[in-house]
């Protein structure tokens, strides 16, 4: 029972869909950060990398292994060191809104790929700026929908959290003016966080990540995809639909079942290996995937950039 407890304490642990129905992305996200920072710091793992700035009041839920105990002989009460990052970054979510995540291959199971990808985005904003590092938020599908420069000024998170409460998937697929105006919007150098499908023109997206690189960026990618998009599971006829193009087309999924995995397998590898042979993470990441999981990656990645 006591595992049991505390895994439900741990909505980064918990089926995305479970924690979605929680709340709005605002109490959503700070139950995943909440969790996945009480996971981190009782693990081995130190990302971040720290030095010391000054003394505060102890205040009940702080570590005792911070205190300073010539300064309590010294003052009769309790101080800590307040420690604070050696390096602040600039980190900017880049979003993928395109019509095609919006869709789910299992609504009553599944987030849609966009839910997903914005309560994930709402939960990396508040790790990097409870980071102190200025964070930003940047939406495109066929043109730019939204560019919040990064910040590191109270209140960022609620602005981050309200922009991306307020989008929805939009009408296009990522287009050379949208990704030409992204990298234009990302001048100075830092961590840049991709998150798409990348059902888009790879040689397109690959150029323009590469020049982010090229300009001294850390670009992490994350691959999002609904399981329904790895392996055909049904049995039966059905009709599938590009939810960019509109096109559609009938087919048996057990016939095509073997084939598609494989086809599907090979996009993810070649993604994988172009974007690492470029210096840019890759992280295949599905619907289903706990948000934690992708804190963790993004950790990773400013720890490296630090």
């Amino acid at each position: 029972m006591a595992a049991a407890s505390g895994v439900s304490s741990r909505p980064d642990l918990l089926d995305p869909l479970e924690v979605a129905g929680l709340g709005g992305i605002e109490l959503v996200a700070e139950g995943v950060v909440e969790g996945f920072l009480s996971g981190l710091h009782r693990s081995p793992y130190r990302g971040f990398s720290v030095e010391f700035a000054e003394h505060r009041p102890y205040q009940p839920g702080d570590e005792l292994r911070y205190l300073d105990w010539k300064v309590v002989g010294r003052r009769d009460r309790l101080y800590v060191k307040q420690y604070e990052e050696e390096t602040n970054l600039r980190a900017t979510i880049v979003l993928d809104v395109s019509r095609s995540m919006g869709w789910s291959g299992d609504a009553e199971r599944r987030l849609t790929k966009f839910d997903y990808a914005t309560r994930m985005a709402a939960a990396l904003a508040l790790v990097l700026l409870r980071q102190r590092d200025a964070t930003g938020l940047i939406a495109f599908d066929d043109e730019v929908r939204l560019a919040i420069p990064p910040r590191t000024r109270s209140g960022q998170w609620h602005v981050i959290a309200r922009a991306l409460t307020d989008l929805a998937p939009g009408g296009g697929t990522a287009a050379e003016r949208a990704l030409a105006r992204v990298t234009d919007l990302l001048r100075r150098r830092g961590l840049v966080v991709f998150v798409s499908d990348l059902l888009v023109e790879r040689e397109l997206v690959l150029l323009a990540l590469r020049y982010l690189r090229h300009r001294g960026h850390q670009v992490v990618v994350f691959h999002l995809m609904d399981p329904a998009e790895i392996s055909l599971d049904r049995a039966e006829e059905a009709r599938f639909v590009d939810p960019e193009s509109g096109e559609s087309v009938v087919v048996s999924p057990r016939d095509l079942g073997r084939e598609y995995r494989t086809t599907v397998d090979r996009v993810v590898s070649a993604w994988r290996g172009a974007l690492r042979s470029s210096g840019i993470g890759y992280h295949h990441v599905t619907t289903e995937t706990p948000f934690g999981f992708a804190l963790r990656r993004a950790a990773e990645g400013r720890a490296r950039l630090g």
